[in-house]
């Protein structure tokens, strides 16, 4: 079944360990409802094993994109699913830190709902301590809140309004400098970025109709086991700017726009190396790039390419150099100089030397 196409119907929930989801008392396949919808689940249809992939699976690409010590915000469709989903991650949390033998930090995953004061934890969260990383919230953070610390906003429940949308977020827009942040991810396990570029439409109030007959009572709530989960990717995309409006395209789609507009402004790679190395042309190359040149930065750290200058990140995706890390271009020019270097002053050849050695430690933006 896709959950998010068709629901969890009644039929899908034969022969499964159900139980209340407050009493913990059996139930029969009979009490369910015919259909649950995407927006019903962790609400009136609890599923541990979804909890469970699904931490399992962001766990995985917090481990892929840094370490787990990232700060994050996870937004929950109740207060019963944060509490879930900050034990099962603070449960991955301890078994990676037996496996490394490392101490674990306290109060790694928390609940940050208004029912538990929530609140009070927020400076933990904003700030760079260490503790509080991984915020499990289900509205408490979506408004009204400034944490430019966090560096993943997690969708875990669905969301049908654009508004709530960005307001979710916007949790995550605010730069770093201290933290070396300059971009967030979005890991999105309920097709919530389908809601990037909707119109922001209310619907408006119906009001009272005077009084009515008393809404029937809400439905148990149920506890499914036994039902086995996979999370299937979708792929990789950047939020960038079309036709005017904040959209996601594929990380080959905007390499390829970040390629043609560098080929419109420099056309050669000579080209390329004068304006590079000229400061003032440099910057302004880099502006005239989407996203005023943090298209390259995204791509040096979306393609692991950490270890190279923006050089030659650039001069791959443009003009299909092969790219060299900072440590071999610094090496390459102390081996190639080598005799040039040993004719040249003590103090000369030491600063070039030590220039050089800068390079290979932070690149174009450490001279």
């Amino acid at each position: 079944m896709n959950e998010r196409e068709s629901g969890v119907t009644r039929n899908d929930l034969e022969g499964k360990h159900l139980v209340d989801a407050v009493t913990g008392a059996a139930v029969g396949a009979e009490v369910a409802r015919e259909v649950y919808g995407a927006s019903d689940i962790e609400d009136k249809l609890l599923m541990p094993e979804r909890v469970a992939a699904m931490a399992r699976d962001l766990f995985t690409r917090l481990l892929s994109t840094g370490g787990p010590e990232q700060k994050t915000i996870v937004f929950c469709r109740r207060d019963r699913h944060a509490d879930d989903v900050a034990t099962a991650l603070n449960n991955l949390y301890a078994a990676w830190c037996r496996e490394n033998g490392k101490p674990p930090i306290p109060a790694y995953a928390f609940k940050c709902t208004a029912s538990v004061g929530g609140s009070q934890y927020l400076a933990d969260l904003r700030g760079a301590s260490r503790s509080h990383f991984i915020a499990a919230t289900v509205d408490l953070l979506t408004t009204g809140v400034d944490v430019p610390a966090v560096r993943n906003i997690v969708f875990f429940k669905y969301v049908r309004s654009p508004i709530a949308f960005y307001q979710m977020i916007g949790r995550g827009t605010r730069i770093h400098i201290p933290s070396d942040k300059l971009m967030f991810r979005v890991y999105d396990y309920t097709d919530a970025t389908r809601l990037f570029g909707r119109e922001f439409i209310a619907k408006l109030s119906k009001g009272k109709k005077g009084d009515g007959p008393p809404p029937p009572p809400p439905d148990p709530a149920i506890q499914v086991e036994g039902i086995e989960v996979r999370v299937t990717g979708a792929g990789r995309y950047i939020v960038t700017q079309v036709d005017g409006a904040a959209m996601p395209v594929t990380v080959e789609e905007y390499k390829e726009r970040l390629a043609a507009k560098l080929l419109e402004e420099v056309p050669t790679l000579d080209s390329f190396r004068e304006h590079w190395i000229d400061p003032p042309e440099r910057q302004e190359m880099l502006k005239k790039l989407p996203d005023a040149g943090r298209s390259a930065l995204l791509v040096r750290q979306l393609e692991d390419m950490a270890a190279f200058d923006l050089y030659d990140v650039l001069a791959e995706l443009g003009y299909g150099m092969a790219p060299r890390t900072r440590t071999e271009r610094a090496e390459a020019f102390t081996y190639k100089n080598g005799g040039w270097l040993s004719g040249l002053p003590a103090n000369t050849a030491a600063t070039l030397k030590a220039l050089s050695a800068q390079f290979g430690r932070s690149g174009t933006e450490g001279l």
